[in-house]
């Protein structure tokens, strides 16, 4: 699979009621021309802001109770740190999403080191590697970085807007083969018998459906993705290797650090391979605490419809 298979351009999208989706893109790529400093000063504003409004204050008082369920052992000191943080990382990832899809390569590798990157080359001929990254909210840039070094494929939810769906897949193949839609099991099957390395991230709360609960942090029964089981047991020549795109913390650009390849060969059930994802997804959190998407409501769905909300 070498072939990026671009979506055509369509007429479609020159009608009126696209205009203002455009204007809002040119203006937007102005903006990304800025010398990175100030996009930093522009990120974090926006991460002001974000908290100001009646939706960002819904979601921070997710992520709050996220980390309490999580870090039972926290003082509210230290929760309010991370939240601080994050407000600055949530700002960020507007900007960053923006450098992922435009910003040339040279500017990228200008920003950006990997460390790591023998877990991906060294692998054995013909091994497909299932590349779990977590949903950090520098995840995009991530992505874009290791693509410059390790091409591979993306795995995603198309946006019900066909225009920002074109964008968001041009934007996402920059320096990656593909997309394939995060349901498309099948495919995703295929690409790691052929040898390719699929971009994986299995933290979500995806509903009961295909999905057992299993401990995450200090939630004892989490609902996690079985699809991990599925996926290493029909494409038994892939590995998994994690990683984790990091801000760094002065702002001066972007670290991933690729972790070495993790051993599932012992698991023999649903079970037992979401508990050891959930494992790994935890030892990468801590890397970037304050960076990760904790503003999904990761405990949504509780093992009997009947159990009461970990929401307030």
């Amino acid at each position: 699979m070498t072939e990026k298979n671009l979506p055509p351009f369509q007429s479609e999208f020159l009608k009126p009621k696209y205009w203002g989706l455009w204007l809002a893109l040119g203006i937007f790529r102005l903006i990304l021309c800025l010398p990175y400093s100030c996009l930093v000063i522009l990120g974090k504003s926006l991460g002001k802001i974000f908290v100001k409004l009646k939706f960002g204050q819904r979601r921070m008082a997710i992520a709050k109770r996220n980390l309490a369920l999580c870090f039972p052992h926290y003082s509210e000191s230290q929760i309010e740190h991370i939240l601080r943080e994050n407000q600055d990382s949530i700002g960020m990832a507007i900007i960053e999403t923006g450098m992922a899809w435009f910003w040339s390569d040279k500017r990228i590798l200008k920003w950006s080191k990997i460390e790591g990157l023998e877990h991906l080359n060294n692998q054995p001929a013909g091994a497909g590697i299932l590349l779990v990254g977590v949903h950090f909210l520098t995840l995009e840039l991530g992505a874009r970085i290791v693509g410059l070094h390790h091409q591979g494929i993306g795995v995603y939810r198309p946006n019900d807007n066909p225009l920002l769906d074109w964008i968001q897949f041009r934007g996402r193949v920059r320096s990656n083969k593909a997309m394939l839609d995060r349901k498309d099991l099948r495919g995703m099957i295929k690409a790691l018998k052929a040898g390719e390395t699929i971009w994986y991230a299995p933290d979500h709360d995806y509903g009961r459906k295909n999905s057992v609960f299993v401990p995450f942090f200090a939630v004892q029964e989490t609902c996690t993705t079985a699809g991990s089981r599925m996926l290493l047991r029909s494409a038994s020549n892939s590995v998994v290797v994690p990683f984790t795109p990091m801000r760094n913390a002065d702002f001066s650009g972007y670290t991933v650090k690729i972790s070495p390849a993790v051993d599932f060969s012992q698991c023999e059930n649903d079970i037992d391979t979401a508990t050891k994802m959930n494992q790994l997804v935890e030892k990468e959190i801590l890397k970037a605490q304050s960076q990760y998407m904790w503003l999904h409501r990761r405990f949504k769905t509780r093992p009997n419809e009947s159990d009461p909300s970990l929401y307030y």
